[in-house]
């Protein structure tokens, strides 16, 4: 039995406006994510100089060159979103009741995007930005990334539960298979990370150049890890999709069965990506698809890790729909 089919009861209009809302707020977050790829791709990094939050010492640069335009525009999308999710977090006291899952989920999302903002910050102001080649800079980009992992996984369960009335999650309780690929992704993305660093630093002229690059007992630290990335990803593939053909096979829920042939889609398609952006030579406008659809992969693994649970494990019954701030 999946958790939809305990949602028997029906969403007031002020909560289904709700899940609409916070479903486009997560949507809102990818152009964030891949401008931000984009500064970096673009070396626009230290466009706004070793200044945060205002950039070059103002609060509107004059007179902007590309990278200063490219890097303040990422800025003010990012002010925009986190005005976006205050907005979530306000309206889910107001629409749901002390101790539902929205409204913990909601505070969440507001804590990774402040984490996520500072350590934006940080990369400018420890200047790990344009052409850095140091290690330091792969751990924070590392960590940079698993906080914007963890900040769609709280935007998505918020706009989940909303939208399936969930009163209570608990995200261990899901099936230790998915929670092992939500795992497994971590690791490919963080490899992912490292590996477009690599080809942003270092591009190579062809793959066999690439290749003998990686292997250059005098190369960086960045090539040497990158031919790891696409080992990983295609381990990570088999796992997953042997997964969810066998789930999809078990399953006696339809939404449930549903989830699991999104993720062998995105799958696929991803798998199709990473072996164009590998043959192309890593262009940057197929590196913003590649980590687009990735996110994409991530998204819709934890939907069907959620739509699978069982309700007695992992969720209470859901709420009758009430009005105001509880």
């Amino acid at each position: 039995m999946s958790v939809l089919a305990a949602s028997t009861s029906v969403a007031s209009p002020s909560r289904k406006a709700f899940f609409i809302f916070a479903w486009l707020v997560l949507l809102y977050n990818l152009p964030v994510i891949l401008w931000g790829a984009y500064v970096r791709v673009s070396f626009s990094g230290d466009g706004c100089g070793a200044n945060w939050p205002f950039c070059n010492g103002q609060v509107l640069p004059q007179n902007m060159a590309a990278p200063t335009a490219i890097e303040f525009t990422h800025r003010l999308m990012t002010s925009l979103d986190s005005g976006l999710v205050i907005a979530v977090v306000i309206w889910a006291f107001y629409a749901f009741p002390k101790s539902h899952a929205v409204r913990r989920f909601a505070i969440w999302s507001l804590v990774f995007l402040l984490i996520e903002a500072l350590l934006g910050a940080g990369l400018v102001l420890f200047r790990k930005v344009a052409h850095d080649q140091s290690s330091g800079r792969a751990i924070y980009l590392s960590a940079h990334l698993v906080n914007t992992l963890l900040l769609l996984a709280v935007l998505t369960i918020t706009a989940w539960a909303a939208q399936r009335n969930q009163a209570r999650i608990v995200v261990t309780k899901i099936c230790s298979r998915i929670l092992a690929a939500l795992s497994i992704l971590v690791v490919v993305s963080i490899a992912g990370v490292i590996a477009a660093l690599g080809d942003m630093l270092f591009p190579a002229s062809s793959v066999a150049a690439g290749l003998q690059q990686d292997f250059h007992s005098g190369g960086s630290l960045f090539l040497h890890l990158r031919f790891l990335h696409p080992l990983l990803a295609v381990a990570a593939a088999i796992y997953i999709l042997a997964i969810a053909i066998s789930k999809m096979r078990a399953s006696r829920s339809e939404r449930a069965r549903e989830a699991a042939s999104r993720v062998i889609v995105m799958i696929a398609i991803q798998m199709a990506a990473g072996l164009l952006n590998l043959g192309l030579l890593a262009p940057l406008w197929m590196q913003l698809i590649h980590l687009l659809i990735a996110d994409v992969v991530w998204i819709v693994t934890l939907v069907w890790g959620l739509e699978d649970a069982p309700v007695s494990a992992s969720f209470e019954a859901p709420l009758e729909p009430i009005h105001g701030l509880r």
